[in-house]
């Protein structure tokens, strides 16, 4: 699973970034956040990358910033959202104003959002109230750093998820294993999630 790139952009176009790194050249679909900040052809560059994997693709998804990184994965997590659609919501919101009217419920405001109904409006807005990391809640204020709890249970979020898992099923398994195994190894947590989601 590639995690992280860093080398030099190649090709630049609003949805898209080619990275050259060590002559091998990474297409990645990119939010337009993202593609303001990449520099032009031949400037250095470093994106979080998140790896969708799926029976027939494999697409690798890119983002400046951890925040950009971590709400399009809880977007993705939402019944009837896909990469696509979770990078056109970034393009028309910045992350912290999309994390703050999720917080207050503001489905006015998320139905701005070009491809964005009501009904999705709705489904964003209860599914990921209570599902955004401690770390990029409370936007008026200073951010809390990630607790190691907080940490482990996004990696292992994010690598059931490459694994092709429902969100919502992964985030019910972690609400268990993290729970009755707290002192446990990443790999060990992974193990137990994995056997939790097999008899689900």
């Amino acid at each position: 699973m590639i995690a992280h790139l860093r080398g030099r952009v190649l090709e630049k176009q609003p949805n898209r970034l080619v990275v050259d790194v060590g002559g091998v050249g990474y297409d990645l679909a990119v939010p337009l956040s993202t593609y303001y900040t990449a520099g032009e052809p031949g400037a250095e560059i470093a994106l979080r990358v998140h790896t969708h994997v799926r029976e027939d693709q494999l697409a690798l998804y890119g983002f400046a910033t951890a925040l950009e990184l971590v709400v399009f994965e809880r977007l993705i997590g939402v019944s009837g959202i896909g990469p696509k659609l979770a990078l056109a919501v970034l393009s028309g919101i910045e992350p912290r104003e999309l994390v703050g009217a999720i917080e207050r419920g503001d489905v006015v405001r998320l139905t701005r959002i070009p491809g964005v109904g009501k009904k999705t409006a709705e489904r964003i807005s209860v599914e990921l109230r209570d599902r955004l990391p401690r770390e990029i809640q409370g936007v008026g204020g200073e951010a809390a750093p990630p607790s190691a709890g907080d940490a482990r249970r996004d990696d292992l979020a994010s690598a059931l998820a490459n694994l092709g898992y429902d969100r919502r099923a992964v985030d019910k398994a972690l609400d268990a294993v993290l729970k009755d195994h707290a002192d446990a190894s990443f790999e060990q947590h992974l193990r137990a999630a994995l056997k939790t989601l097999s008899r689900a």
